[in-house]
């Protein structure tokens, strides 16, 4: 098949291009390397250097499936940035959505578990929210196949290590590195449903290959973490500072859809990898 994954060059997109590539298929990434990485490039995919706001016609790729991962992420950036993540998460999603429903081309569409402590808790979580209202409403009036898959906390590798786009695992991974010392923002009792790179991929392939469209997936673990906890299986002993503001207190994946519809089953564990990264 000829794949196009937006946001290619990018953590989940790099994983995900890395498996689709050994399944023999032709892939197309496009990314404009706000946070995606050249070093990410894998041998086999042809990436496009653009602009997902720019683009309304994708006709110089011509796919036959479309995983759209392409975001700007991460909620404390959004409170600086509210009008380029609209523009991007929105407005990019929205063309892209007219373009697929126009040439019936699936749609696999990368949402947020932000959306469960509320669309208006930061400017973030709502345009994640308004694409997946896109993706719906292009579903209902003209159409689209398309699937939402939420993802939950994800870990693992090509995950940024650096920079103020970084999740919690990453940091500390590249502070221990470096000498740095961890902090945690509040009383460290949020909980966080950590969830391995791969598990995410194969509910990703699994969409694709069973073409199970007009589902909302719920891609988590199913175990949460505090964040002290985490520090404790990290083996630090981090500074404490204010809470952000916008952040979940809590995120855990209790929907059993995407195991009765796709059978997908994430066995990865959290304690494994970071012993496995810390040695």
């Amino acid at each position: 098949m000829k794949i196009l994954v937006t946001g290619g060059a990018g953590f989940v997109g790099t994983n995900l291009i890395k498996r689709l590539l050994k399944e023999g298929h032709e892939i197309h990434s496009v990314d404009n390397y706000t946070t995606g990485l050249e070093s990410n490039h894998q041998k086999g995919c042809k990436y496009w250097n653009f602009d997902i706001r720019n683009i309304t016609d994708y006709n110089f790729i011509n796919p036959d499936v479309v995983f759209h991962l392409a975001a700007i992420a991460r909620i404390q950036p959004s409170f600086e940035r509210p009008k380029d993540y609209f523009e991007v998460n929105a407005n990019g999603t929205m063309n892209l959505a007219w373009w697929c429903a126009k040439n019936n081309i699936p749609l696999i569409y990368a949402g947020s578990s932000s959306k469960h402590s509320g669309k208006l808790k930061n400017p973030y979580t709502f345009s994640k929210d308004i694409g997946e209202e896109i993706i719906m409403l292009y579903q209902y009036h003209y159409n689209l196949q398309a699937t939402i898959a939420r993802f939950y906390n994800v870990y693992g590798p090509h995950q940024l290590l650096e920079g103020g786009y970084t999740t919690l695992i990453g940091r500390w991974i590249n502070n221990i590195q470096n000498g740095i010392q961890c902090e945690i923002y509040g009383d460290g009792k949020q909980r966080r449903d950590f969830t391995h790179i791969d598990d995410i991929v194969d509910a990703l392939v699994l969409i694709m290959e069973k073409q199970e469209y007009g589902h909302e997936f719920e891609l988590g673990r199913g175990r949460n973490y505090s964040v002290n906890e985490v520090a404790k299986i990290f083996g630090i002993n981090p500074i404490y500072t204010d809470a952000k503001p916008g952040e979940a207190r809590e995120t855990l994946n209790t929907s059993p859809t995407a195991g009765y519809v796709l059978g997908w089953d994430p066995k990865r564990e959290l304690e494994d990898y970071l012993k496995e990264i810390l040695k």
